[in-house]
């Protein structure tokens, strides 16, 4: 059997340089050494380079004022990771593979000195033969150069070359904290058989079977491949198709319609004696998706009526953006908090938003036991310039591979519901590539290869361009009773006095709602803990609510309502009161409109920097607003399965 070594267990050191200084010092030829600029200190793996450097008392508190900017010297600093491999490990007989599934590229894989890899591209786990490398106490050296210099919120979308998370570059609710790091699993292992692994399900629910799927990539050594599932169980071809059924499986549910039932896939390879050289499982939960036409669509509209296992279902949830700039240092604890309010608020989808990451593997695990479906979209996003994804041959080849790598890892998960090219990618309603209005279609080259890649990897699923898909960007009232309106993003705040959102809502004709919110600040509390003496007054003269929050000023129109300019906790009870009042209007409204409109997805869910406001609906502690609540109150209406709150 193959082993898989865990090097998190390993004791790790961090040392930070100025660019390059280190290739001197692991240079025979020069000869010269060097002094780094951060001498070695412990370091966490997984973990990020800004919370080990916090953690050594080297870093401030970034959540505080403005503080953030204090910790920009990072990103011009080389970062050198280190290990030793035990002797036991390099002892173990059979090829050595190091795969890390999370790097914060670009950086240089270094063993004993010498270069024997590098990397460059955030999104996909990065495999490297160390088979001739490793010795007696052999050092791992993993080393992080240049960062980009702005992939943040405002740019050109068409010139993105580097595929590196783009929030932490600045966003209207983050500020820049680019992390830098090992920030997913790393190991080593022993003689793989198994390179690559897919698996997918489908369901009948006539006949209540299963069937599973498994595509893979195998070394020569394997010989057949023994699938079961509990007492289904079978020998293949590791070069045919594979599909098992299972029969008299129970049908996995969204939250608030039934159980979440989960089976385990297990998947041996075998030598031709028939002995497991290696073992690998997938948890897998059987569903029947179709999707069908809202009432009264208009003709050549897109299907936005998600029916699950023969029930048609109202999709409500809310948009997932990382739970921390620094999502490296991210904990299950931290994740299984804010799911569990999810669940508990009624919500049955999350779309995890294209200018952020693939989130671990512990979120879709989470989902699925839950039942939150994932709308998961591919690393692309509007960057307010031009918010046409690239049509580069090279750019799109990439991505064929993120995607690739996207769909093996993350397939099997019954909360999987689709995929999606990315955020807000679009042109102008003249058929342009510069301007707004227009999202893009399937008829983009970029989408066009990622819609064949899906069709060919991942079968059972939809993918959709982006979004919101269009043919409008967003719902103008002037334009209501037009048919325009399909998937569409917006609004996000209203100005002046609420009627006028509320005669929006009443007439609205979408026929689903994946993005639109409503500002409300946090608590006086976490508003005090970030600002200190800063909290008031909270307009643009205060740059430390600039610093994060300078799209959703409210202060005008609480000044102008008569508001204490001098009572912070007045304001924020008049804020977040207006934030639940509006968002609340707004799901009730169109879930009222429900099967004439599919769902609503509220921008955004939860906080990931303590923003003193922002249109989320949980505090960057993961626990709710008021806007929430009032959420909750839509939400659980007529669901079965609706949980008391504790």
């Amino acid at each position: 059997m193959n082993h898989t070594l865990d090097l998190s267990t390993l004791p790790w050191t961090l040392t930070g340089w100025s660019p390059w200084n280190w290739a001197l010092n692991f240079s025979i030829e020069l000869g010269m050494s060097l002094n780094p600029d951060v001498a070695p200190i412990p370091a966490r793996v997984p973990g990020s380079v800004q919370q080990n450097l916090r953690d050594a008392g080297m870093l401030p508190d970034w959540t505080v004022q403005t503080n953030s900017r204090l910790c920009e010297w990072v990103e011009n600093r080389h970062w050198h990771y280190e290990t030793i491999i035990p002797a036991e490990w390099a002892a173990k007989p059979g090829r050595k593979v190091l795969v890390c599934d999370g790097l914060d590229s670009p950086g240089v894989l270094l063993v004993d000195g010498k270069e024997v890899g590098r990397f460059a591209n955030s999104y996909v786990p990065h495999r490297f033969d160390l088979s001739d490398r490793l010795k007696e106490r052999s050092k791992i050296q993993i080393i992080f150069t240049e960062q980009p210099r702005y992939l943040g919120q405002v740019g050109w979308t068409s010139k993105i070359k580097d595929f590196r998370t783009r929030f932490y570059f600045q966003w209207d609710w983050c500020p820049r904290l680019v992390q830098i790091g090992i920030w997913d699993s790393i190991r080593l292992e022993v003689a793989p058989a198994i390179e690559s692994l897919g698996v997918w399900t489908d369901f009948d629910r006539a006949m209540s079977v299963g069937t599973v799927h498994v595509r893979g990539s195998f070394s020569t050594e394997v010989d057949q491949l023994e699938i079961s599932v509990g007492d289904a169980n079978c020998l293949f071809s590791p070069a045919a198709a594979i599909s098992l059924q299972i029969p008299s499986v129970q049908p996995w549910q969204p939250n608030g319609h039934g159980n979440q039932p989960l089976y385990v896939v297990r998947i041996r390879a075998l030598d031709k004696d028939g002995s497991a050289i290696e073992e690998t499982t997938r948890t897998v939960g059987f569903r029947d998706i179709d999707w069908k036409p809202c009432r009264n669509a208009p003709a050549g509209a897109d299907d936005w009526i998600c029916s699950v296992n023969g029930k048609d279902v109202f999709l409500q949830g809310a948009n997932w953006v990382p739970i921390r700039p620094f999502f490296a240092d991210v904990t299950e604890a931290d994740y299984r908090k804010r799911l569990t309010n999810y669940r508990d608020f009624g919500f049955n989808i999350l779309r995890v938003w294209g200018g952020a990451v693939l989130e671990k593997e512990i979120f879709y695990q989470l989902c699925d036991e839950m039942g939150i479906f994932v709308w998961q979209e591919l690393p692309f996003s509007s960057s307010g310039i031009d918010n046409w994804p690239p049509e580069d041959p090279p750019i799109i080849e990439e991505t064929k591979t993120i995607f690739t790598s996207y769909i093996q890892r993350r397939q099997h998960h019954a909360s999987l519901l689709l995929w999606c090219g990315g955020n807000e990618l679009q042109g102008a309603l003249d058929g342009g590539k510069s301007g707004i209005g227009k999202p893009i279609d399937l008829t983009h080259p970029m989408m066009l290869a990622m819609r064949d890649l899906s069709a060919q990897l991942d079968p059972t699923r939809r993918f959709l361009a982006t979004s919101s898909t269009g043919p409008r960007f967003m719902a103008d009232e002037k334009d209501f009773g037009k048919g325009l309106h399909h998937d569409v993003h917006g609004p996000w705040n209203q100005a002046g006095p609420l009627e006028a959102w509320y005669r929006y809502w009443e007439n609205d004709d979408s026929l689903f709602r994946s993005e639109t919110g409503m500002p409300g600040t946090q608590s006086a509390d976490l508003i005090r803990a970030f600002a200190l003496d800063h909290a008031l007054p909270a307009n643009k003269a205060n740059a430390v609510w600039v610093h994060v929050s300078s799209w959703w000023f409210q202060w005008d129109d609480f000044v102008r309502e008569g508001g204490d300019e001098s009572n912070l906790d007045a304001f924020v009870d008049w804020s977040q009161k207006r934030q639940a009042d509006a968002i609340g209007y707004a799901a009730r409204k169109t879930k009222e409109r429900f099967p004439g409109v599919g769902g609503f997805i509220v921008w955004m869910g939860h906080d990931c920097f303590p923003c003193p406001t922002n249109t989320s609906v949980f505090d960057v502690n993961g626990d709710p607003k008021p806007a929430a609540h009032a959420l909750r109150e839509v939400f659980v209406a007529n669901l079965s399965l609706a949980r008391p709150i504790e």
